[in-house]
């Protein structure tokens, strides 16, 4: 924005060196945005030296605040060290260089005000890393770490929220309200770091609203968002019949509620605004004591509404954890989460600015991992390698028989009849010609394990391109195949294979599949060749499909 600036100003300058032609409107706006990138670069300057220099005199249209509300020892912690920094667009994606471009607004200036603390790991350290990447970008960053990690007065874990918890929150949030009160900021966006930003216009269309508090509505694998409904007279959640219709944008618009919470815009310029606080509460205060709960009832008693806004999707949030869990179950959280918006969309993207820990991925100790994958499908197809590698799983793709081009002779080639009279026992329909590839798909896989068992391909596991994996899919996987081979599991005895017990701890959901592949051990058959009206290509083929449905 201030390079493109300069260099219209100095294209102006070599005109003016002969005759001084007449300049448009455009182009004194052009003029006076380049005198404008020239101050702005002379005050950082100098407020790199002198960190109490003043706001500017043009003054700050945007302030923005990006305060972390839960993960380990409260704020970034062990798990959001590995996944939150490199995917959150932070402020370095969320519209801020465009506030000038709404309608109505004059230019603008972004100052990202970052705290960490009372963390266990390498959180400080990645946002260190962003902030020295992306600092530059912005008028002043004001950065406020806590440099030795500690935890609060008896916490009983990472994910416990004890009222000293509460309150250190609700004073960071205060600071950051009074600083950008002090600096006369326009606004100001909170901005939890558990919550993933991927609309990168999010500041511009939420300051275009013209809402004294409002927030972008986040998705998550639930249906947890940031806003309520409905609240009761002494502050708790209450059940409404707009709240699902709202989160999943069966109606759309921005909607009057009566709290948001985790990423939201205030107005410092709306009535009433003035007299929004986080610390302390308002003295008539009674309800529970929770940051957010007492920035909804400030709203309430200075009469500023709050609004949702869901016409767009904004970003995602991920499903906080229960108390007594701990960062391995954030993690699975997360995890999923990535997984549920590369099906959803939009994806997060990684950060360029952050490092990443290095994946490791391995066939969780299957001799081979296959991939059904059609070709003219790429987008299912890296859809389902991003999943796997996610979670750490390396699969080979397989390309998929296409039904759309089987004809009955091609079927006889490969000698294939359907089964005289078959009807599929939902529909009464006969097959059709992309189950039917889809058959010989996993039937060329069978032949594979079949005819190089004796080489080492014992066991192996068969995904379909369209799974849709629930949480903890690898985990779930792990102790299913863990109990397979447990001597006392139901079905091990009176002559059936071990593990011929119900296999449906790892779920997956969707159209396709997952299929554990033994030459050696039958499962419990599922969607077998013979339900499906083909003959089975051998008697052990039939084995069991993971249940595509929750478990």
């Amino acid at each position: 924005m201030r390079t493109r600036g300069s260099g219209k100003v100095a294209s102006l300058r070599s005109q003016q060196a002969g005759a001084a032609p007449a300049l448009t409107a455009e182009e004194r706006r052009t003029a006076r945005g380049g005198r404008r990138a020239r101050d702005e670069s002379g005050w950082r300057a100098k407020f790199r030296e002198d960190p109490h220099l003043p706001p500017p005199p043009w003054g700050v249209t945007a302030q923005v605040c990006e305060v972390p509300r839960e993960s380990a020892r409260g704020r970034l912690g062990a798990e959001a060290a590995h996944f939150l920094p490199p995917r959150h667009p932070s402020l370095g994606s969320t519209g801020a260089p465009g506030v000038k471009a709404a309608p109505g607004f004059g230019p603008s200036v972004v100052v990202p005000r970052c705290a960490t603390d009372h963390n266990t790991d390498n959180s400080t350290q990645m946002l260190q890393e962003w902030l020295a990447a992306v600092g530059d970008d912005y008028a002043a960053v004001f950065w406020r770490p806590e440099g030795e990690p500690r935890s609060y007065p008896d916490e009983e874990g990472p994910k416990h929220w004890t009222k000293e918890r509460h309150q250190f929150l609700m004073e960071l949030k205060q600071e950051a309200l009074t600083f950008a009160r002090d600096w006369g900021a326009d606004y100001i966006l909170f901005a939890d770091t558990d919550n993933i930003l991927t609309n990168n216009q999010t500041l511009r269309l939420l300051i275009e609203q013209g809402l004294p508090v409002v927030a972008p509505m986040l998705d998550s694998q639930t249906y947890y968002s940031n806003f309520w409904c409905g609240i009761t007279p002494q502050g708790y959640y209450r059940r409404t019949a707009d709240y699902f219709p709202t989160k999943n944008r069966q109606r759309r618009g921005c909607f009057r509620v009566p709290m948001v919470h985790s990423t939201f815009l205030v107005s410092l310029r709306a009535e009433g605004a003035a007299q929004l606080a986080f610390y302390p509460p308002h003295p008539n205060y009674t309800w529970p004591f929770d940051d957010i709960i007492v920035f909804a009832y400030a709203c309430q008693v200075a009469r500023v509404t709050v609004h949702v806004c869901n016409e767009h999707r904004y970003g995602y949030m991920n499903v906080p954890v229960k108390s007594h869990q701990g960062l391995e179950d954030e993690k699975v959280n997360f995890i999923h989460l990535i997984l549920e918006a590369l099906v959803d969309g939009p994806p997060m993207r990684a950060s360029v600015h952050v490092s990443r820990p290095p994946k490791r991925p391995s066939k969780m100790g299957f001799d081979e991992v296959f991939v059904i994958s059609l070709a003219r499908r790429p987008d299912r197809r890296e859809r389902m390698l991003s999943s796997l590698w996610e979670m750490e799983i390396s699969g080979r793709v397989v390309e998929a028989v296409d039904g759309r081009t089987l004809n009955s002779s091609i079927m006889r080639r490969l000698g294939v009849d359907l089964l005289p009279g078959y009807q599929d026992p939902h529909s009464g329909r006969t097959l059709t010609k992309g189950e039917v590839g889809c058959f010989l798909s996993h039937y060329s896989i069978w032949e594979e394990v079949r005819t190089v068992a004796a080489r080492g391909l014992a066991q192996v596991l068969v995904f379909e391109d369209d799974v849709r994996f629930e949480s903890n899919f690898r985990g779930r996987l792990e102790r299913l195949m863990e109990l397979r081979g447990h001597p006392q599991l139901p079905g091990s005895e009176a002559g059936e294979p071990r593990g011929g017990g119900r296999c449906g701890e790892a779920a997956a959901s969707g159209g396709g599949g997952v299929l554990l592949l033994d030459p050696g051990l039958c499962l419990e058959p599922g969607r077998s060749s013979q339900a499906a009206g083909l003959p089975a290509p051998s008697p052990n083929a039939a084995c069991g499909r993971v249940p595509a449905h929750h478990v």
